[in-house]
């Protein structure tokens, strides 16, 4: 019989939410320390006599944090989720973004279902873990900086394939509504920052307008996607072709001032068969063929620069691929999707281990004013991670 509450809910269940609760009050947004939140996950597990391994960044304001439960032996299966969220600006959030509530069914708070609601399952099932007798290993792995261009997996990773004997799959939490994703675009981006010749708009033949000069690079931006939609085929994907977009632009002091400079930034999201870094390199080429000369032959000291912002991995497909098997079994979802996101499971992927993405909530949910993730989908997650329990149990 399932162990229940004095309120009568499974006490499963409500150790997630309490686990969740404390993530979630955490401010862990991007632009902030995550240490906090780290040292409470070091103390729960140490709690629990678990040991963990802590990765700082440069700055030794942010950590990743791993840990192993059960045998030190190959065959293992990596939860991997992340600490951060992204801010709680939005204007219409009904309740303290940072303070869990529940309304109809419903746990709102920053994070709670991007991605704090998989951290809190899994970190409240290690008892479970611990009485289960496993005997292949659960390694929990939480990163920093995922949402500002999956920074800290990599440093994450890297120390993992050191340290732990190869895993039999990796499973990313993030949101999916519990159905497994085995693909999923990479993204890249990068600022594009043009230097043209100021002067009086009355004699912009003199000049180099810096402003005019982005417009024409965003505009091949969208020829260039555009090309790609009308030769897409479906494959899995929404869209399904590789986007190239321009979000933010800045430049000019007046309308009667030709520009002496001007930023904007390019995401591109590609399909798994194709590399975003040859989209920067027919763009540079671009540059370099059609736009610098004409720039040079009015104003020599012109230019465009280019400096990366980020770079995250596709998700490829892999035909039988463990990760994908494991999470077909465990969730009873026979057919796997696809995303357009980004996660982190593409540099797992890149390190040799099998990757499947699969966690609990709707990723509609994510960098919303009132957030959530609903009781159905965390007792969706529970039940899962007891399923992956008595599996590595067998």
């Amino acid at each position: 019989m399932t162990p229940m509450t004095a309120d009568g809910r499974d006490d499963r269940e409500a150790a997630a939410v309490a686990m969740l609760e404390r993530l979630v009050a955490f401010r862990t947004e991007s632009r902030s320390s995550n240490l906090e939140c780290v040292d409470f996950i070091r103390n729960h597990l140490a709690g629990l006599g678990i040991e963990t391994t802590t990765i700082y960044d440069e700055t030794h304001t942010k950590a990743n944090i791993f840990a192993t439960i059960g045998p030190r032996v190959p065959g293992g299966v990596v939860l991997s989720g992340h600490t951060d969220v992204v801010p709680a600006e939005e204007g219409d959030w009904t309740s303290d973004p940072f303070r869990l509530v529940e309304r109809d069914g419903r746990l709102y708070g920053r994070g709670a279902c991007d991605m704090k609601g998989f951290d809190a399952i899994v970190l409240s099932a290690v008892p479970r873990m611990l009485a289960a007798g496993l005997k292949a290993p659960v390694h929990i792995a939480l990163s920093y900086d995922e949402e500002v261009g999956c920074k800290g997996a990599p440093s994450l990773v890297e120390a993992m394939t050191r340290a732990i004997p190869p895993p039999r799959a990796v499973i990313v939490g993030e949101p999916t509504m519990m159905a497994p994703v085995i693909g999923h675009k990479s993204s890249l981006s990068f600022f594009t920052t043009v230097k043209g010749k100021p002067v009086h708009s009355s004699r912009i033949d003199t000049g180099v307008s810096a402003v005019m000069i982005a417009a024409r690079l965003i505009a091949w931006l969208d020829e260039t996607m555009e090309a790609n939609r009308r030769r897409a085929a479906p494959n899995g994907f929404a869209p399904p072709y590789t986007t190239l977009h321009c979000g933010m632009v800045k430049g000019g002091v007046a309308a009667n001032i030709v520009a002496q400079a001007c930023e904007f930034v390019t995401d591109i999201r590609s399909v798994p068969d194709e590399d975003p870094l040859a989209y920067r390199g027919a763009f540079e080429a671009y540059i370099a063929q059609e736009i610098l000369p004409r720039m040079h032959s009015v104003a020599p000291e012109t230019g465009v620069a280019i400096i990366e912002r980020s770079h995250v991995p596709s998700l490829a497909p892999e035909p039988g691929g463990a990760a994908g098997a494991l999470a077909r079994e465990l969730t009873g979802v026979d057919e796997a999707g696809f995303v357009s996101y980004g996660t982190e499971a593409g540099i797992f992927q890149r390190a040799g281990w099998s990757t499947v993405v699969c966690g609990p909530g709707d990723i509609a949910q994510a960098h919303q004013a009132d957030e959530y993730l609903s009781r159905e989908q965390l007792r969706a997650g529970v039940a899962f991670t007891d399923r992956l329990i008595a599996r590595l149990s067998d």
